[in-house]
């Protein structure tokens, strides 16, 4: 095993996977001379040249096209936003080319792209660059959504993704590149779609994804003392979702809550709600319980911005409030 950071999980996952395949290339914003915006690239230039690890202009829309085409060519690229904000510059390539290719051709064109960079807030960037954007993609067939929480599983799961044949949306967060892990020395691969139990619980079924999920494992440290266990699950993978590990899990603790660092309208919480009433409706003993972040644009104050952030006292009171222990 070995210690390594957020960033160079990442980075490991990406230089892996070239070293095996001469059709894979990394293509964004600073991603060469600079080493990555967050350093996630740090070396790659002088290993792999200027023809696979290429610099762009600031057009998102251009080089997300460049892509997408080369993809539907033979080659997989890796397409880094300096943060996932940015991609909406270039959504009309993700959502209407790289997400439809394979039907629209009759599937005689696929699309083998990953589109990775921060998602959420990080600190006081402002209502633009802080904003999850998880489930307006997993709203669109055709993309997959992964969604990592530590180096162990960005590395796995980020080696899975550029093996895939279909287009991958992998959302990380400026907060977590400088997380450290303990990883393997050698190679492996998380399958996408599956969900990961992080911590097993008796009480309470608490479902999260992404550096939000921090909380969740502050809460139960707190609520373990007060005699309440919750199992924490890690999505992981947003879509495909693994439905079959939350539906056991909540027939085993009898209540759910769902953390999120997303809107509520809309939200992968009201997915899984919805998924959780249909098919484990008579398992549950109180009423579900979701948290997300306020439902307005994400204030630069840091004392709204602390308020409008779920966190783990948040986590706490609403186990409690299935519990009915309130």
């Amino acid at each position: 095993m070995k210690t390594v950071q957020f960033r160079e999980a990442i980075c490991e996952a990406m230089s892996e996977e070239m070293r095996s395949d001469d059709t894979i290339y990394l293509i964004g914003e600073e991603v060469a001379e600079y080493n990555g915006a967050y350093k996630a690239s740090k070396g790659m230039l002088d290993e792999f040249g200027a023809k696979r690890v290429i610099d762009t202009p600031i057009a998102e829309l251009g080089f997300s096209g460049i892509a997408v085409g080369s993809a539907m060519n033979g080659n997989r690229p890796i397409v880094e936003y300096m943060t996932f904000n940015f991609a909406l510059v270039g959504i009309d390539q993700i959502i209407n080319n790289a997400a439809k290719i394979r039907q629209m051709s009759g599937g005689q064109f696929n699309c083998p792209i990953v589109f990775r960079g921060p998602t959420g807030s990080a600190g006081q960037l402002g209502a633009t660059h802080s904003q999850s954007f998880e489930n307006w993609f997993a709203n669109v067939p055709g993309l997959k959504v992964v969604v990592p929480s530590n180096p162990y599983d960005a590395k796995g799961l980020l080696k899975a993704a550029i093996r895939d044949n279909d287009p991958v949306i992998f959302m990380e967060s400026e907060q977590m590149y400088g997380d450290k892990m303990e990883i393997p020395e050698g190679e492996y691969i998380i399958p996408l779609g599956v969900a990961d139990i992080k911590r097993e619980g008796t009480d309470v079924t608490v479902v999260s994804f992404g550096k939000i999920i921090k909380e969740a494992y502050k809460a139960a440290e707190t609520l373990e003392k007060e005699g309440i266990s919750i199992e924490i699950i890690d999505l992981r993978t947003v879509k495909p979702m693994d439905h079959d590990a939350i539906i056991k899990s909540v027939k085993k603790t009898n209540r759910l809550v769902i953390l999120e660092e997303a809107w509520p309208y809309g939200s992968i919480a009201t997915e899984i709600t919805y998924r959780i009433q249909e098919e484990a409706f008579d398992y549950l003993d109180a009423p579900i319980k979701r948290i997300t972040t306020a439902d307005t644009s994400t204030p630069f104050s840091p004392v709204l911005l602390e308020k409008w952030l779920p966190n783990a006292s948040h986590v706490v009171e609403a186990v409690k409030e299935v519990l009915y222990r309130k």
